[in-house]
């Protein structure tokens, strides 16, 4: 369950009097996540969403916030938070910033669920996140060819029997896949992390909201689309039908370049080396007395790795049916 900071009806009934909202009836913790605290509130007069972020501090939770509100006002289906009486957005519980959403009803797709429908959907309203962030102050992303070479240098410190000796190859690999990037691609606001535990589904299927903006940052928009490609497109194998199903429905809002079309392989690559890296460092890695919190197997980007290497440039692009 994500709820590494526990809070008490004391806490909540607080957080609602800064909105003057009427005292909650009732608040659970919710299943899922990795990263922050999440609650449902119920009794206020709607169900809300509470988010205590663990990781970003009041600064990055406030840009955060604001940035919601600007996506959500230009038609991108995520929900805005609410204001506080003061105007301002954060709260704190706990010493964490504590922010209050609108709930979103909906599910989450199983991957032997997601049709070429789905697929082209979820291309659709990420372009729409691309398209609407035009003119947003942008933020360095947190998972860059630096930071994950630092997060390679902490393996290697830590010893690991396992992992330590995997480091002089992961190093050489990102070094390569990095320098195949073309640093000169379109780039602007990219959500960096539109898994599917990241989007509800309607009962219409239709989506409902995207979730967890967290990772968005300044990057290329060919990254980000394949980042989904290979969240959404692989289960056993890389699907050409849902991924040039996403292709599709991307291009019904923003038509790729002709550089962004030949990239697509150098993106995707440096992306599976991204999850490859931090699902080693957070999760393989991040044990306690019952073993890792949030199961997360980062031989399944080992595995998206070598496919797109394997595709290479012209493979990839016929993948994704990116004529």
């Amino acid at each position: 369950m994500a709820v590494l900071t526990p809070i008490d009806a004391s806490d909540v009934r607080t957080l609602c009097e800064g909105y003057a909202l009427p005292e909650p009836r009732s608040f659970t913790g919710i299943a899922g996540g990795s990263v922050n605290s999440n609650y449902a509130v119920e009794g206020v007069g709607e169900r809300l969403f509470l988010r205590l972020y663990e990781e970003q501090d009041m600064d990055g939770a406030r840009r955060e916030c604001a940035m919601l509100e600007r996506l959500a006002g230009k038609g991108v289906p995520t929900p805005a938070p609410l204001r506080r009486s003061d105007g301002g957005h954060v709260s704190v519980v706990r010493g964490k910033p504590a922010v209050l959403f609108p709930w979103r009803d909906g599910h989450m797709r199983c991957q032997a669920g997601v049709t070429p429908a789905d697929a082209a959907r979820v291309g659709a309203a990420l372009a729409r996140v691309h398209v609407a962030g035009a003119g947003e102050p942008l933020e360095p992303g947190r998972f860059g060819v630096d930071a994950l070479a630092l997060r390679l240098d902490r393996i290697a410190a830590s010893g690991d029997r396992t992992f330590a000796p995997r480091v002089p190859g992961l190093r050489t690999t990102l070094a390569r896949v990095h320098g195949a990037r073309n640093a000169a691609l379109p780039r602007g606001l990219t959500h960096g992390d539109l898994f599917r535990d990241n989007v509800l589904w309607a009962d219409s299927g239709e989506v409902s909201a995207l979730l967890d903006f967290e990772s968005a940052c300044e990057d290329t928009f060919a990254y980000d689309l394949m980042v989904t490609v290979l969240s959404w497109c692989f289960g056993d194998d890389l699907e050409a039908r849902l991924a040039s199903a996403m292709r599709e429905g991307y291009e019904s809002v923003r038509q790729l370049t002709e550089s962004e079309k030949q990239g697509l392989c150098a993106e995707g690559a440096f992306a599976a080396m991204r999850f490859t890296i931090t699902r080693i460092t957070d999760y393989a890695m991040r044990t306690g007395a019952t073993g890792p919190r949030v199961v997360k197997d980062w031989r399944r980007f080992a595995e998206r790795f070598e496919k797109i290497e394997g595709l290479g440039a012209t493979g990839t692009r016929a993948l994704l049916g990116a004529s």
